[in-house]
């Protein structure tokens, strides 16, 4: 009896052995998700984390700066500084890019889809800005209320704030009591003298909003910083126009 139990014993061990190898091979070469590939190129696309981006691209760090188009078909864009419809009067950008840190991203796509299931969605009119152009807003309105002093430089040179509002099923706007970028006090968030809709459309957005880890700029309902962005290096980066 003992030879064959030995026999058995042997023969159980072995074949445990070799199917942990087999195991171990096949995940040879296959990166693990935590894993993270770094890259300083930008403005190169680059893609979500696993659940989000195609297969066969890497992860990459969170702060690194992504395209929202190539993350998203759920926003709408009206990227107001390369148009010359801005407070500036001209075209700043030379194309209608909207670059972010992929934190961000993924905070405001989180924040849309809770927008989507109440029948609204976010458009965006702005994003990442160089500093070249943070300068060039701060000589026309030096107010540091509406303007971050590029002394200091804002959270969109930052990569981490975006301006916006909503748009309902039709894509029409909802009434926010001002335009974008509307130099009054009627724009900030504690402004009382508005409209019951205008109030809730305003305390919707910010709301939704903050609970997805953004504070909203007092002075301008439409300005949302994610939460800790301003540990963010400021970048004078263009992207490549397409």
């Amino acid at each position: 009896m003992m030879p064959s139990v030995k026999a058995f014993a042997y023969l159980l061990i072995l074949a445990l052995f070799w199917n942990c190898k087999s195991k171990q091979q096949q995940l040879e070469g296959i990166q693990p998700s935590g894993d993270i590939i770094a890259t300083s190129d930008f403005p190169k696309t680059v893609t979500p984390k696993k659940s989000e981006r195609p297969k066969g691209m890497p992860a990459i760090p969170d702060t690194t700066f992504v395209d929202l188009k190539n993350y998203s078909t759920d926003f709408v864009y009206d990227i107001k500084y390369a148009t010359t419809d801005n407070f500036l009067k001209s075209q700043v950008y030379e194309c209608p890019e909207c670059f972010l840190r992929l934190k961000t991203v993924q905070a405001l796509m989180q924040a849309n889809q809770d927008f989507l299931k109440l029948g609204f969605r976010i458009k965006i009119f702005d994003c990442y800005r160089p500093l070249d152009i943070q300068k060039k807003m701060w000589k026309i309105v030096s107010n540091p209320d509406y303007v971050a002093n590029p002394a200091k430089g804002s959270i969109h040179n930052r990569g981490g704030a975006v301006d916006i509002t909503l748009v309902d099923s039709a894509g029409k706007e909802l009434d926010m009591g001002t335009a974008f970028d509307h130099f009054g006090p009627e724009a900030a968030v504690d402004y009382v003298n508005l409209s019951e809709e205008v109030k809730k459309n305003r305390k919707l957005l910010q709301t939704v909003m903050s609970a997805n880890g953004f504070t909203v700029l007092r002075s301008e309902w439409w300005h949302f910083n994610l939460n800790g962005a301003s540990n963010y290096k400021i970048s004078n980066e263009k992207w490549d126009c397409r």
